[in-house]
């Protein structure tokens, strides 16, 4: 096990991935705002108090915030970065009216919103496809190999020299593509069907629950089913393969996170799995520590878990809009503006309360607290 790096270490890792990501984030939306004209009035990273700012010749205050947990973008006509229409649209002039976020169509608005989540998901992608394309892939027939010690895949009736052709009802080509369905889902009753000398066998293992540290100490609990495959071979990949394969380990990773969501709300795992900026902090250290290549990879997954967590159909994150705009498009007219700012509260609160809890999390988990 490694010595954890320094606080310095960490508070440098962590300024490294957020300051980048929430920029790419809130570029997404500036960007497709100023495509379709819409003027903004501020360009911020993080919240509160300004410590540092300029504005430039367009009207765009940029500046850097006190409390650096995100950011945003505040279009004309908004009367707060939860971008809840001004009820003072009444006084601007048809000029500046046209300007503004809530004078464009629905389409428009939509995109504008779904811009910074996008824009997060492609850095991702954009990091993955680079690694395939300078490491390649690792291509392993999923054949059964062997099986540890107590495997429940061993247990259930599987045998060595079985080969997996689907896991849950999903088709497998990969040896790789297996943990997506194991790794999340400890407890859980899971379908593997193997071809079996020319016939294919349909065989229900339970996924045994396994706690594992990295080499920082940190645990996880993870599905397991205890199988080994044959060794991996590395294929180089062109430049189409590699974003072909961005994308889809993207995705994975994206389904993972919603399995994980999903299991805290149904009681399967527990909120104390949650973890927020202190442990990010922690984590983007740890990375830091182990060098360049580490430390991009974590920045994709934390690129991703933007993207998803804005996605999220909470009123005042991107999700939240999204969804406003849903209903704009079944209703054919907006929701009213009461509705909104309640529906938007109600959000910030929610999510405020998630930060509390994922706060008290992190702490808990600091050794001077016993974690």
């Amino acid at each position: 096990m490694m010595d954890s790096p320094s606080l310095l270490t960490m508070l440098i890792g962590f300024a490294l991935l957020l300051g980048p990501l929430v920029v790419l984030h809130e570029l997404g939306h500036y960007l497709m705002g100023r495509l379709f004209g819409i003027k903004a009035d501020v360009f911020s990273v993080g919240f509160g108090k300004e410590l540092a700012g300029f504005t430039d010749r367009r009207g765009t205050r940029w500046k850097l915030s006190a409390l650096p947990l995100g950011g945003y973008v505040q279009f004309a006509g908004d009367m707060n970065p939860a971008s809840a229409p001004s009820p003072e649209q009444d006084g601007l002039t048809p000029a500046e009216r046209a300007q503004t976020f809530h004078a464009k169509p629905l389409w428009q608005r939509a995109l504008v919103v779904l811009a910074g989540p996008l824009t997060n998901l492609i850095c991702a992608v954009a990091i993955f496809a680079a690694f395939n394309l300078a490491y390649g892939r690792v291509v392993a027939v999923p054949e059964v190999q062997g099986f540890s010690a107590d495997s429940p895949a061993q247990q259930a009736g599987l045998r060595v020299g079985d080969r997996i052709v689907a896991v849950a009802g999903s088709r497998i080509t990969n040896f790789n593509e297996i943990p997506e369905h194991v790794v999340p889902y400890p407890e859980r009753t899971v379908s593997v069907a193997v071809d079996r000398d020319g016939e294919t066998v349909v065989i229900p293992v339970k996924i045994g629950t396994s706690v594992e540290q990295d080499r920082f100490g940190n645990e996880a609990r993870v599905g397991r089913i205890g199988i080994a495959g044959g060794k991996g071979e590395i294929v180089p990949v062109g430049a189409f393969e590699s974003v072909q394969l961005g994308v889809d380990q993207s995705f994975s990773i994206m389904r993972m996170m919603g399995a994980g969501i999903i299991q805290i709300f149904t009681g399967e795992r527990s909120m104390k799995e949650l973890g927020g900026p202190i442990k990010i902090a922690k984590y983007s250290g740890e990375q830091l520590s182990l060098g360049w290549a580490p430390f991009v990879g974590f920045a994709a997954l934390i690129s991703i878990n933007l993207a998803f967590i804005n996605l999220l159909p909470i009123p005042g994150l991107d999700g939240g809009h999204l969804a406003f705009y849903g209903a704009e498009a079944v209703r054919r007219k907006p929701l009213d503006l009461r509705s909104q700012e309640w529906a938007v509260r109600t959000g910030v609160a929610l999510v405020l309360t998630l930060m509390l809890i994922v706060t008290i999390n992190d702490l808990a988990s600091l050794p001077v607290f016993g974690g």
